[in-house]
């Protein structure tokens, strides 16, 4: 699983030209779910996204999280960022998570980013949908997270 986490003063989602999530200061995350993730690298992102440390404190340091500025999440799910454009110039989407696989994935970080930051700071598009999303970065300030699917014992 990946996210890109992007430090914004503002960002919103429409689809079809109503918005549908909007949020003030805080981050825009840009989600990618790959074949085989589960609930574990969900929580861990969810996790890692509230106490990113992105934010400046008083002496002007990254210093801050979500959870120490109030600030608020927009999640957008991102199918593209498992794209693999190694060969031909098309890029392939074989990594990423089948819709039914990954909707219930995105669904498990939202919630849990929710139960972290409080359901109204937590914004989100739609799943599967064609949506134009607007990002005001600040900085900017774009980091990447990324968790391998957990090691599972074999049967």
């Amino acid at each position: 699983m990946k996210a890109v986490i992007q430090r914004v003063s503002r960002g919103s989602v429409a689809v079809d030209g109503s918005t549908v999530g909007e949020i003030g200061p805080g981050v825009v995350v840009l989600l990618g779910i790959r074949r085989g993730d589960g609930t574990g690298e969900a929580g861990y992102l969810a996790e890692k996204t509230a106490r990113l440390r992105i934010f400046e404190d008083a002496a002007g340091k990254m210093n801050r999280s979500l959870l120490d500025t109030g600030g608020s999440a927009l999640v957008i799910s991102q199918f593209t960022l498992y794209g693999d454009a190694r060969q031909g110039n098309r890029p392939g989407f074989t990594g990423a998570a089948p819709p039914a696989e990954a909707e219930p994935l995105y669904d498990v970080f939202v919630r849990r980013l929710r139960d972290l930051l409080g359901g109204e700071r937590v914004a989100t598009g739609v799943f599967r949908a064609s949506m134009e999303v607007t990002i005001v970065n600040d900085g900017p300030v774009t980091i990447i997270v990324e968790r391998e699917p957990e090691q599972r014992e074999a049967p």
